[in-house]
């Protein structure tokens, strides 16, 4: 069995915020409660591993595009 590769277009960090962006348009048109809390965590947990990718990527090294 093979593994399916995908080749990724964009960087993970842009990938993430793309996301977090999406996530939270959805949440504005969603009535307060529980799910529009979810979707706003999930966004800001998104935004968070964004950061982290690009604080763990070396010094010097360009953001893939």
């Amino acid at each position: 069995m093979q593994r399916r590769r995908f080749k990724q277009t964009d960087s993970l960090e842009i990938r993430l915020g793309d996301q977090a962006e999406r996530l939270r348009k959805e949440a504005q048109g969603t009535y307060p409660g529980v799910e529009r809390e979810r979707l706003i965590q999930r966004a800001r947990q998104a935004e968070t591993a964004a950061q982290m990718a690009d604080w763990l990527r070396p010094s010097g090294t360009p953001a893939q595009k």
